[in-house]
């Protein structure tokens, strides 16, 4: 068991937290807070605990340099809407300079302050000096509370931890706890659904849980290197080439270990990839060569509906095919809708099904939604992340 802040006194020390607030952007205004509400219960905790708050994050890619549209300067402006008190920000292209060292040293019980962007340094993704020291040298415990960036070493995930006592926050006990039961001491049946396009980067993961699981539910693109595998026409549907062998594998071993792998019975063809393009049903062997699949079909629905409503545990990573495009949404949405109805324990797997189950408004029916795509990939194939193997022990 991993030590959260409930095992330490926080009062009146300065706590580093680090958060995921990598939100989404456009024109300068968030268009989802789910990460930043998601980080809510520990700052809440910390200040109500009189902890002077310190509170870091990355959003982006800036590559080490400062870019002032990945500023952090509109997630100080929300946490402020959001906490109903002031958020402590200042703009600083080294992210820790003379000025934050001295508004961090003044803060006082119950105070936040935001840093900004950490990747606006070149060290924070290779956890180097003198990055690290620096940001450890603002505070006197660490929290990390990033479940979305705990599979990265960086500098404000894992580096500071060789520095400052390190226990995790609410959201990574939250995680923790929800996937690792998902996995580890499942109800059964246990239905893993897996969907997105590339084989290979779902590979590994699909290995682990077919160690765990009793059914696997296989949806969006990567069903057309499943088929190809099995020698069907795949038209001009997207083709993970490199994995055709490695799909053929899987579905041996699922064979050999008395897991059922399922695979679409029908597909849902356009003739181009585009809303508006001319489409139609076939079933999974029948797919026309000048078309490409786009979604699963209505019978497939069907099938995969009854699966999940005899389920106790599912785990769902990857959408059933284009959700983005409305035309061919339904096989996501209604994978979505049967979770929302099942009595089973659902663990949204963070990335595109997470968007799929806020976009549908379902969010609030899932037992948890992980904060981060590749974080809880990782998790699902049992590594080990740096960012958790961190924290101390109790």
């Amino acid at each position: 068991m991993k030590k959260t802040v409930r095992d330490v006194d926080v009062a009146g020390k300065r706590v580093l937290v680090r958060c995921d607030f990598n939100v989404p952007m456009k024109d300068g205004e968030i268009t989802d807070d789910f990460r930043i509400v998601s980080a809510l219960p520990t700052i809440k905790y910390l200040i109500e605990n009189g902890a002077c708050v310190i509170l870091m994050s990355h959003m982006g890619k800036p590559k080490g340099e400062p870019k002032p549209e990945l500023s952090l300067a509109p997630v100080a402006k929300r946490l402020e809407e959001l906490l109903g008190q002031e958020v402590i920000f200042s703009s600083c292209p080294t992210v820790v300079c003379d000025h934050i060292r001295e508004v961090a040293a003044a803060l006082q019980p119950g105070q936040v302050m935001l840093l900004e962007n950490t990747r606006y340094r070149k060290e924070e993704t290779k956890s180097e000096e003198p990055f690290t020291g620096e940001l450890a040298s603002l505070g006197e415990l660490f929290v990390n509370d990033a479940f979305g960036t705990a599979h990265r070493d960086h500098s404000s995930t894992a580096g500071i931890a060789r520095y400052l006592p390190t226990v995790s926050g609410f959201l990574i006990e939250k995680e923790v706890k929800f996937l690792g039961d998902a996995v580890d001491s499942p109800e059964r049946p246990f239905v893993a659904i897996m969907g997105g396009a590339k084989v290979g980067d779902k590979i590994p993961v699909i290995e682990n849980l077919m160690k765990k699981v009793d059914t696997i539910i296989i949806g969006g693109g990567m069903t057309y290197t499943f088929f190809k595998a099995l020698k069907f026409e795949i038209g001009k549907s997207i083709l993970d080439e490199e994995s055709i062998d490695l799909a053929a594998k899987l579905l041996k071993k699922a064979q050999e270990a008395d897991v059922l792998i399922m695979l679409p019975v029908d597909t849902v063809c356009a003739k181009e990839f585009d809303n508006d393009s001319e489409r139609a049903v076939f079933d999974a062997d029948k797919i026309p060569a000048d078309m490409m699949g786009m979604d699963i079909g209505p019978k497939t629905i069907e099938v995969y509906k009854k699966a999940i409503a005899e389920a106790k545990t599912i785990v769902w990573n990857g959408p059933m095919g284009v959700f983005e495009m409305p035309n061919f949404a339904e096989g996501t949405k209604a994978i979505a809708q049967a979770l929302a109805d099942s009595d089973a324990v659902t663990v949204i797997g963070g990335g595109d099904s997470a968007a799929a189950v806020e976009q549908f408004g379902l969010k609030d029916k899932m037992t948890h939604v992980s904060t981060g795509g590749g974080a809880s990939m990782e998790f699902l194939e049992g590594k080990v992340l740096p960012g958790i193997a961190c924290i101390e022990e109790k």
